[in-house]
Parts: structure tokens; sequence; C-alpha cells
């Protein structure tokens, strides 16, 4: 049986982090979830414009690299790659689950969700894929990395309106962005 890990310590260290990223660190950023139901497509399986769900502001930790500039014929272009880190309690809390495609907004930019990583553990054990039945109260998986491109705003379709934290979208029903 173990020893550490159960669910004291879970709710310790869920507590301490929801305290350090809404309180002290206090990034956020505007998380548009991919509506793939309400996306129409062609005979190939390709589509002219996406549909996304309205934005959700969560607090995350964020890994930033230096931008890259290149130039060619059309002139010059910048990318950025944007590691995004959520706490996994947070998201369950929201109903989200995040997917590959997502679009992510921060400091007026969009990033594409490239990869996501699921694998930091607590105590080195997830519940979910407990083997032993004496085990199923102690670790778990806490944290989702997502890793993101910088995506060009006309791609997307969607537009910042000055003075708007934002930016507002052609509106669907049930709470869709259309892009």
């Amino acid at each position: 049986m173990a020893l550490f890990g159960g669910q004291r310590d879970i709710n310790l260290f869920i507590g301490l982090n929801k305290e350090l990223l809404k309180d002290i660190i206090q990034t956020e950023i505007a998380y548009y979830k991919f509506a793939l139901e309400q996306t129409t497509s062609n005979v190939y399986g390709e589509s002219m414009g996406k549909v996304y769900y309205e934005p959700m502001k969560i607090a995350c930790l964020i890994d930033r690299s230096d931008q890259d500039w290149s130039s060619d014929d059309f002139g010059s272009d910048i990318d950025q790659s944007i590691s995004f880190s959520f706490l996994k309690p947070e998201l369950k809390e929201i109903n989200l689950i995040p997917e590959v495609g997502d679009i992510i907004l921060f400091r007026n930019i969009f990033y594409e969700t490239d990869s996501k990583i699921e694998n930091q553990l607590f105590m080195g054990k997830d519940p979910d894929y407990a083997l032993s039945t004496e085990t199923i109260n102690f670790g778990g998986s806490f944290s989702i990395i997502l890793s993101t491109h910088m995506s060009r705003v006309e791609k997307l379709n969607l537009i910042p309106l000055r003075g708007d934290k934002y930016p507002t979208t052609q509106k669907v029903s049930d709470g869709l962005a259309n892009t």
C-alpha cells in the first residue's frame, strides 16, 4: 500500500497550484474550442471555414520560444512556438477537453494547437490506469501541456475589435463562433 500521495496530499497539491495560477501568476488566455460537429465539409473532407465555440478565459503557465523571422519572394514572415500548461482539475471543472486544432488567444495573437502532452504524474502514479486496487486512491495526472504555433488571423477569420479584450466572431446557434 502506498504511504504518500493520498487524497489529502492531492488536495493540498491542487489547492496550492490553483492559488499559484489564479492569484499569483494571473496569466489568462482565451481558449477557442473547435466544434467539429458544426463544421461542414465537402466530399473530400475539407472545410472552407471552421466553427469554434465562444472563447473561455483560463489561467495557465506559458513557456515562449523566441520569434523566428524568415524572408522569401513574398516578404518577411514571423513564427513562434508557445507551450501552454493547464491544471487538469481546472479543465475538468469547466468541462473542457483540449484537442489538436483548438485556438488560443494570447497577447492579441492566435495560436493553433499542434500537440497535447499529458504525462506529468504526481507521485509517479495515475489512478485511471492502476493495476491494483491498493493504489487507486494515490497519485494522479495533474497537468496538460499544449504545444502551439502562431496562426494567421486571416486564416481563422476572427477579427479583434478596437478596445475589446476578446475578438468578436460571427455568432451562430448554441454559442458557436463561425470562422
